[in-house]
């Protein structure tokens, strides 16, 4: 099982580079990876029962599509596509889209298939991955978190 998060360089929805998790140092991260266009609604559940439960205030919340490389222009295309839908800032700010090879990031942090969405809860000083899971916490193991 992977100790530590891999550094990954994306861009967030307001055009800016982000390598996770190195560009975050204030405090720990809880990185939601999706797939999956269909996999935002569980997401989007996902973030709620987060919020709900103040997780945003003892981590940095991330969420993170992760989709294969394309061309320059393709993802272009898509990151313009995502930024009409999205109008809030701050989801804009969180939503990191990374383009990379999924196999070889799924073997890094052995995640066995993309069937649904993975969470990790990252040290920001040695970028160790202290848990994880997959699936949609519930809101009883999201209040664990922070207590």
């Amino acid at each position: 099982m992977a100790e530590v998060f891999p550094s990954i360089f994306g861009k967030n929805l307001n055009k800016e580079g982000v390598t996770i998790p190195d560009d975050f140092s204030d405090k720990n991260l809880f990185v939601i990876v999706a797939f999956q266009k269909w996999h935002q609604p569980l997401v989007d559940e996902m973030i709620e029962i987060l919020e709900e439960c103040n997780v945003q205030n003892s981590y940095h919340i991330l969420e993170v599509p992760v989709i294969q490389k394309l061309s320059w222009f393709r993802q272009m295309r898509l990151d313009t596509l995502m930024r009409v839908a999205i109008k809030d800032s701050n989801i804009r700010q969180r939503t990191i889209t990374v383009y990379l090879d999924k196999k070889e990031f799924r073997d890094k942090l052995d995640i066995p298939h993309e069937d649904t969405i993975y969470w990790f809860l990252v040290d920001h000083i040695s970028k160790r991955i202290y848990m994880r899971g997959s699936g949609v916490i519930s809101p009883n193991e999201a209040n664990n978190i922070i207590s």
